[in-house]
């Protein structure tokens, strides 16, 4: 009797989720480019990304082993920061190499604009900071994203005098 209605509710599952499928049809597939537009200003007043722990000096030490920082970047549609904003990148980064080459990143990118507003990107994973370009992890969303996969970042722009960096962001994201 118990296997009998282990199979139905099994049954009864897989209908449910095949029905669920077919009401939402074939996913679409978009490509965004985003830009995050980084400012670590020595720890100034227009930081969007600061350092939590081990700050000596009020400078920065991205290659410490430990050291934890804690972004809010703005993300835009192009490369200059006049572009229009679409997003947020929210999180944290921590160095997480005792050699401090790589970063241990968990951010949450939170759409603002019109078309995905309040739809969001969960990234986590090791990122080699300084590498060109990195691969990283997509490992949820809400909103408008499902199945997002192929995520990059690449450094596309660094001005060590006014602490600016440009990071491009590839995505593809499979939703309904």
């Amino acid at each position: 009797m118990a296997s009998y209605s282990i199979r139905l509710s099994l049954l009864v599952y897989l209908a449910m989720f095949i029905t669920s499928e077919a009401e939402l049809g074939q996913p679409k597939e978009t490509k965004l480019t985003l830009h995050f537009q980084d400012y670590s200003g020595g720890g100034g007043p227009n930081a969007t990304a600061v350092q939590i722990t081990g700050q000596p000096n009020g400078l920065l030490s991205f290659t410490k082993f430990g050291a934890i920082f804690c972004t809010d970047d703005p993300i835009t549609q192009g490369f200059d920061l006049s572009s229009t904003e679409i997003e947020r990148a929210q999180g944290l980064y921590v160095t997480s190499a005792l050699h401090g080459s790589n970063t241990h990143v968990l951010i949450s990118i939170v759409f603002t604009n019109e078309e995905y507003k309040g739809s969001t990107l969960e990234i986590q994973g090791s990122s080699a900071q300084f590498e060109r370009v990195r691969e990283v992890a997509t490992v949820g969303d809400t909103g408008k994203f499902h199945l997002a996969r192929g995520l990059t970042f690449e450094t596309i722009h660094h001005d060590a005098a006014i602490y600016h960096a440009v990071i491009q962001c590839n995505v593809t994201i499979l939703h309904y």
